[in-house]
């Protein structure tokens, strides 16, 4: 069955059966779950942000035993850690001994530089990434396609000068960590239908829509506005491959979100909870990631995560994730009919 609205020139360059991307979710985006979504012809994503270069190299290996499809590694571009407040992360411990024993604020020993070598030495088909820029001309050197986050137009024309060949358009609906690198977190949130738009004007090349979709008509809506792709997280956290923890999945559908940077020190849309709730409401939080290296230990502990997702979550399905890119695709190619 031929999906026309899907099949775009993105498409076609990467060597995809459709033009839709499974988000990288770090912690969630497992190789079965990026080995699915590109075996039935999306692309899969490994969110290896917070992964050391040995576990990354690892994980990429189990995906390529698992589909010769093309998929993508993300990471994190580099950012300056502040000095925390004098007293700032006891302030913050102080909090966190009513419910348990707080982590240690310090940073991982290992660096992007080290995760990058690893992605190139591994001959990654594409490499994406968030927060900021990162020089695309090692990857392009060993044939990586890169695609680099935007979340207002401004970022997306610094992202296509750097010479990347495609960017993703983050809507203030999407999940996760906000890719903001340029103003302010609170000026960057635009919601997608006026995002998408604004990017596509203002680069030439092709534009991924993310941002709160989770069926084929905001596939289809997306493609309307000019989007060469659509990049969808929270639909594939609620597939069978996905790593999130029941009491993620069901945070999600319970509570409403909201961006905000007191769990990991940096801004993100995650689920309110009340241990969320109480820590929005507790002391500033340390720099990013000094504060997650804190709430590290509570991370796996049922109603203590951080429940990342987008504005659509309550309309996740529990589907294997090869069915839900077929059920997206056909969709997408009857919206509207």
């Amino acid at each position: 069955m031929s999906m026309r609205r899907l099949d775009t020139p993105f498409a076609e360059r990467l060597g995809l059966r459709f033009a839709l991307v499974q988000a990288p979710m770090s912690g969630v985006s497992t190789p079965e779950l990026v080995a699915a979504v590109s075996e039935a012809g999306a692309l899969g994503s490994f969110g290896g942000a917070t992964t050391p270069p040995d576990a990354l190299r690892a994980a990429i290996r189990a995906i390529r035993e698992l589909t010769t499809a093309p998929f993508a590694v993300n990471l994190f571009a580099e950012v300056t850690v502040d000095e925390p407040a004098p007293g700032a992360a006891e302030a913050v411990q102080t909090l966190l001994a009513r419910h348990g024993e707080a982590g240690v604020p310090v940073l991982p020993f290992w660096g992007i530089d080290d995760q990058i070598a690893v992605v190139l030495e591994e001959r990654v088909p594409v490499f994406s990434f968030t927060f900021g820029l990162v020089d695309p001309t090692p990857f392009h050197e060993v044939g990586i396609a890169t695609i680099g986050t935007a979340t207002t137009a401004e970022e997306a024309r610094e992202l296509e000068l750097d010479g990347v060949d495609a960017v993703v358009a983050q809507g203030a609906e999407a999940g996760g960590h906000r890719g903001t690198f340029l103003d302010s977190f609170e000026q960057s949130l635009v919601p997608l239908a006026q995002l998408v738009p604004e990017v596509v004007g203002a680069v030439s090349i092709p534009v991924i829509a993310a941002g709160g979709i989770m069926d084929g008509a905001g596939i289809a809506a997306a493609l309307d506005l000019g989007a060469a792709a659509v990049q969808l997280g929270t639909a594939f956290l609620f597939s069978h491959e996905s790593a999130a923890s029941a009491a993620w999945r069901q945070a999600l559908r319970e509570h409403e979100t909201v961006v905000t940077a007191a769990y990991t020190g940096r801004p993100a849309r995650a689920a309110l909870t009340p241990f969320l709730t109480e820590l929005i409401e507790g002391p500033e939080p340390l720099p990013y990631p000094l504060q997650a290296a804190v709430l590290a230990p509570f991370r796996a502990r049922d109603g203590y995560g951080l429940y990342l997702g987008g504005t659509g979550a309550a309309r996740g399905r529990d589907l294997p994730a090869a069915e839900l890119v077929r059920t997206l695709a056909f969709e997408t190619e009857t919206a509207g009919r």
